[in-house]
């Protein structure tokens, strides 16, 4: 039987969820963890100590060096042979106290279930990665007992899932959403209903009544014929992971 891994924090999820050469000389991506990607970020981007990593993600040096010595040569495997590199799975937690919006509402009670709506002037805003609002429900017994708006603080698709998560959101409900960003949700444990337009309230309602129609195979559909995320990756973030 493979050993048992103990649980690695991490502060949150990466920005992009995969990369690709510009000349893909070859189909089999690279996985790269998220706990491995977070020895990376600390160690080489943010030019932490193993020691610091392995306090901060609470396991011990010794697994730290093995992570970071694994995603060294997974991220030299794809720049030498042109793989694609995808950054998903691990055995992880998030390592993030609620956001700053989330702190100034209500403590969610320990019997409710918090839906977020993408939110934007009483609608579901249609475009996960840009929603500049949530609007969370907290209901208990089929009843909303409180409701909110909260900004995201500009956050994009990855860092929109910590944030969900930093807030104790069980499930959401949004409009377009590209499959990195389904990704980080499911590995946030957050229950998607996708493709869903209308009212936010009557979104919910019709979730709490279980008869919320949305499309189980939802994707970022905003992008024109021929188009992808990458071409304007500036503005958009969806780790080219949108309409495939």
């Amino acid at each position: 039987m493979p050993k048992n891994t103990k649980c690695r924090r991490i502060s949150g999820l990466p920005g992009q969820f995969g990369f690709a050469p510009t000349e893909n000389a070859g189909e089999d991506a690279i996985q790269l963890t998220f706990d491995e990607f977070e020895t990376i970020r600390l160690l080489d981007s943010e030019g932490k100590t193993q020691e610091q990593c392995a306090e901060m993600m609470g396991v011990a040096r010794t697994t730290v060096t093995a992570m970071y010595d694994s995603a060294r040569k997974k991220i030299a495997k794809v720049l030498v042979e042109g793989r694609n590199l995808v950054i998903s799975g691990g055995n992880v937690r998030f390592n993030i106290s609620q956001s700053e919006s989330f702190r100034r509402i209500r403590e969610k009670g320990d019997n409710e279930m918090r839906v977020a709506v993408t939110y934007e002037n009483g609608e579901i805003f249609q475009h996960f990665g840009h929603t500049e609002q949530f609007k969370v429900y907290d209901i208990e017994d089929g009843k909303i007992v409180h409701e909110e708006v909260v900004d995201t603080n500009g956050q994009g698709h990855g860092a929109l899932a910590g944030f969900l998560f930093g807030g104790k959101v069980d499930t959401l409900i949004c409009g377009g959403i590209g499959q990195g960003a389904q990704v980080a949700l499911s590995e946030a444990g957050i229950k998607l209903y996708g493709g869903v337009s209308g009212s936010a309230d009557e979104a919910v309602k019709a979730l709490i009544e279980g008869r919320l129609d949305y499309n189980p195979d939802v994707r970022c559909d905003h992008h024109g014929e021929g188009h992808k995320c990458s071409d304007h990756h500036e503005e958009h973030h969806c780790g080219g992971h949108c309409g495939n």
